[in-house]
């Protein structure tokens, strides 16, 4: 298949990659503190407007916080959230998926319906009320997103793994004698690794969108530390 120059995601990449960049360099890139503002100055609007200043390009917040720093700084709150909670669901649905497509039977039956309960759930609902329960902290809002996206996971990787173990490979480990454990470990996970590197990098966009969503409602990460919600 012929790979040309439009066939390649080049626009999400380079956001992605400025993304990162704006985390990993904050420091270096924010003009302001990103927590200390000046009331003198509050409500400031961007430089292209009248009244805007050039040493505060975006503007500032009713606390005279500099909004482009916020934005940069917010960057890092959003990836670790993200990476982070993505790793935790990642990791809990695959071991749930694996255990349910290779066993089968009661144990399937039981995962799956779990499973099914976790995908009907409103997750932005949800997400409020038990973030808001608990006390906010960036911990909490990791934990809260983790344990409401494992099901995406598990779903996905179940239909790989019942593909999978019905293959020639699978059916001479059983024959040899392994384990379940030996067997999953070493032939089924690998095959599904490329399925979970997709869907993991999909939920990259929605999981700061979630928590941009929950800090946005006064839920998420709690101030003054920015956030882009």
């Amino acid at each position: 298949m012929r790979v040309g120059s439009y066939d390649l995601p080049w626009f999400p990449a380079a956001v992605l990659a400025a993304l990162v960049l704006a985390a990993v360099f904050a420091p270096l890139l924010s003009p302001q503190s990103p927590t200390e503002g000046d009331i003198t100055a509050k409500l400031i609007p961007p430089m292209w407007m009248e009244g805007g200043s050039a040493e505060h390009p975006l503007g500032t917040d009713r606390f005279g916080r500099d909004v482009l720093s916020r934005i940069i700084y917010g960057s890092r709150i959003s990836l670790a959230v993200s990476l982070v909670a993505i790793f935790v669901a990642g990791t809990l649905g695959t071991m749930l998926g694996l255990i349910s497509g290779y066993r089968g039977g009661l144990t399937d039956a039981v995962l799956m319906r779990l499973t099914d309960v976790g995908l009907s759930l409103p997750i932005v609902l949800i997400a409020v009320v038990m973030v808001a329960v608990s006390e906010p902290s960036l911990r909490n809002v990791i934990l809260v997103i983790a344990l409401l996206l494992w099901p995406r996971f598990a779903r996905q990787v179940r239909a790989e793994t019942l593909a999978i173990k019905e293959q020639d490979f699978v059916a001479l480990a059983v024959v040899a004698g392994r384990s379940s454990a030996w067997i999953i470990s070493r032939h089924i996970f690998p095959n599904v690794m490329p399925t979970l590197l997709v869907i993991s990098t999909l939920q990259v966009g929605y999981v700061i969108l979630l928590e941009g969503t929950l800090s946005f409602l006064g839920v998420g990460v709690p101030p003054p530390n920015p956030a882009w919600g």
